[in-house]
């Protein structure tokens, strides 16, 4: 079973190299799958945090991330080997029980989207880890990682540079 790699975006190094071989990751290192899962989702929060900041008071558009639940049957797990696929959402199910199906995985999305109570800008909305029938979403803090401004700015920067926007967001 793959060891779960934490996050950790580094100084950016990857992303300031942009990510030309043999550069694979943000950090600058070698690739790893569950760490690029990992390091995505903490820039995806990075960026959500970012947008709020730069542009939620002016526009009012609410800007928040989620997590549903562990949604283990997908196809993100496709490199992964068999045994893991079909050991994964089993251990999700019956251990963790952080195990959510996509349907419910979506219906927790589009209330986010759809429901006022959610109305909350720069907000990282999450049902936890531990999966009941009468689970409530609640705003969970954010790490230190998540809420660096500094860092974010600069992910900011690095990532317009790198898709032709810098100057223009």
């Amino acid at each position: 079973m793959p060891i779960p790699a934490p996050a950790d975006l580094g100084a950016l190094e990857g992303l300031e190299a942009g990510f030309r071989a043999p550069v694979a990751m943000i950090d600058g290192k070698a690739f790893k799958a569950g760490k690029a899962y990992r390091d995505s989702k903490l820039c995806n929060m990075i960026m959500n945090r970012e947008f709020h900041r730069r542009y939620h008071e002016t526009t009012g558009v609410v800007f928040n991330t989620i997590y549903p639940g562990c949604v283990a049957e997908t196809a993100l797990f496709r490199h992964a080997p068999k045994l893991f696929q079909r050991i994964f959402p089993w251990f999700q199910k019956t251990i963790t029980k952080g195990y959510v199906s996509q349907p419910l995985a979506g219906d927790r999305v589009a209330q986010v989207v759809a429901d006022p109570a959610f109305a909350v800008s720069g907000v990282h909305w999450s049902w936890g880890n531990r999966q009941r029938d009468d689970a409530m979403a609640f705003a969970q803090a954010l790490s230190a990682k998540a809420n660096n401004e500094a860092r974010a700015a600069r992910l900011w920067e690095l990532s317009a540079a790198m898709v032709g926007l810098e100057g223009r967001l």
